[in-house]
């Protein structure tokens, strides 16, 4: 016997479902095709349902864009989570060479859903908005290989003559821009970036003030 009212509402977990696939798609499209391919239209063709259903789960595209880039992207912080265990174990080239690596398969990941970002002012407000609430962006992955550095050099394992900050910086920053390099130019990874990451890990801490 059906509840009066009741026919037509769907249990929770086909809602979240619905929910997923619709991030998903939004995301898939996002990576493949860019932000202007990201339309309520295309999202809905993908995931095989009516418009009318996404806006079930969020009141604009902009609500749902925000979700995406929330939702579907990792952790930025992930790659580091272990340079706080790893002080006084290994060396620290070789804490830092994990670290960047985990950095640059993130990057892969990030930079084709956030590179089209510019090119809709509305959504990167939002996104930074977002990230500031949230305390989250790059100077937080800053401060925790700035943090392992120190405990380093507390060790007497990395140089006091290393200027910490400087050197955090410039790991985040050469890993972005050769990821950034490669996927503009469509350069597939090679075995090439373990030699730039060791090279670049070296320089920083060999640097003097």
């Amino acid at each position: 016997m059906k509840v009066p009212g009741n026919s037509d509402r769907k249990p929770a977990s086909r809602r979240q479902n619905r929910r997923d696939q619709i991030v998903a798609a939004a995301e898939e499209l996002l990576r493949t095709r860019g932000l202007t391919a990201v339309t309520t239209r295309q999202v809905a063709a993908h995931v095989g349902c009516s418009e009318a259903a996404i806006y079930v789960h969020f009141n604009s595209r902009l609500a749902l864009l925000l979700s995406v880039l929330g939702e579907s992207l990792p952790d930025m912080l992930e790659p580091f989570r272990s340079l706080s265990e790893s002080v006084g174990r290994n060396t620290p080239e070789e804490n830092l060479m994990t670290a960047a690596k985990g950095m640059m398969v993130f990057q892969s990941r990030v930079i084709p859903m956030v590179a089209g970002l510019f090119a809709e002012r509305e959504v990167l407000i939002g996104y930074r908005d977002s990230l500031s609430d949230d305390d989250k962006g790059p100077h937080r992955a800053i401060a925790t290989i700035a943090r392992y550095l120190q405990a380093e050099q507390e060790l007497g394992r990395v140089g006091r003559e290393i200027d910490i900050s400087t050197a955090a910086s410039l790991l985040v920053s050469a890993v972005f821009f050769r990821s950034f390099t490669q996927q503009f130019f469509d350069a597939p990874a090679t075995s090439s970036n373990h030699r730039y990451l060791r090279q670049v890990v070296a320089a920083l801490l060999r640097q003097t003030g």
